[in-house]
């Protein structure tokens, strides 16, 4: 009787599925990242620099890759909406803008990538009459460079000259003499220019008798001296000196002070103010003060 199942025959035996073991280290290395990377990136990132530097070993061949590179930026650079062609200067009267323009030093037309706007901004304001500097490329190829100038606001006589001040006291520029700047007040003295402020606030309660106003000198690094002409000085204190000046143009509008033949008015001690006369009234006083003295009246 014949098998249900019949056995096959030993040649035609089932193949195994296992790897070999050469082909199971091989499959396990390359689940390993730091092999997957080394083969993908690595390795042809050494080839191919490799290759580079091969090239690259030929003097010629490397000159002319540099000045390709150089012919390339410089002609991309040089494209016309890339070009400046003028500079416009904002907010300057004609000596500063004159100025601006000397210590740009730019000769037109210029690429933006050769500008330094920054630079060009701070070179700018280092100009004693220039506050505040900006710079900015508009369009059509205009560099515009905006500035806030110091505004003047006195002279200060030294020995070295006449300087005008802006409100902070810092110099803006030298002239030859009082005649040049007829419209600002004159101040005088060490230290007047760290006091600016403060002597335009007394010039500014002077204005009544500004057509008589010829400066104001700082005594001892302390005070000030209000000097009007023909020869008065108003001598006033260290503290308050405002205050004090308008008590002085109160008697002066009550009692017509100012108009007498006075040398000085010491307002140093606010509760005890001194008049002291010229030479000439004092001798008037005393011929007076004697006739008095002999008739008896």
């Amino acid at each position: 009787m014949r098998p249900l199942i019949a056995k096959r025959p030993a040649s035609s035996a089932r193949p195994d599925p296992a790897p070999s073991r050469a082909a199971y280290r091989m499959q396990r290395l390359m689940l390993t990242p730091a092999y997957r990377l080394t083969l993908r990136v690595l390795v042809p990132f050494v080839v191919s620099m490799g290759l580079v530097a091969l090239y690259m070993s030929n003097d010629a061949r490397r000159d002319a890759i540099i000045l390709g590179l150089q012919d390339l930026r410089n002609d991309f650079e040089t494209r016309p909406e890339f070009m400046v062609r003028m500079m416009a200067v904002e907010g300057a009267t004609g000596g500063t803008e004159a100025d601006i323009r000397e210590i740009a030093q730019l000769d037109f037309p210029i690429s933006t990538f050769d500008l330094d706007l920054d630079a060009l901004r701070r070179s700018v304001e280092d100009l004693p009459a220039v506050a505040e500097a900006a710079a900015r490329i508009r369009q059509k190829g205009v560099l515009e460079v905006s500035i806030i100038e110091r505004a003047p606001v006195a002279l200060w006589r030294t020995r070295d000259g006449i300087d005008v001040l802006d409100i902070e006291g810092i110099a803006i520029s030298a002239v030859q003499t009082r005649a040049d700047r007829p419209d600002l007040p004159v101040i005088a003295g060490y230290g007047a220019d760290r006091h600016v402020a403060e002597a335009v606030r007394l010039i500014n309660i002077m204005a009544p008798m500004k057509d008589r106003l010829r400066g104001l000198v700082r005594v001892g690094e302390r005070r000030w001296d209000v000097i009007l002409s023909p020869d008065l000085r108003i001598m006033l204190p260290q503290d308050r000196p405002d205050f004090a000046l308008e008590r002085v143009i109160a008697l002066h509008e009550a009692q017509d002070v100012l108009n007498r033949d006075l040398a000085a008015v010491d307002m140093r001690i606010a509760a005890r103010p001194t008049l002291r006369m010229n030479a000439h009234a004092l001798d008037q006083w005393r011929k007076v003060h004697d006739w008095v003295v002999e008739t008896g009246n």
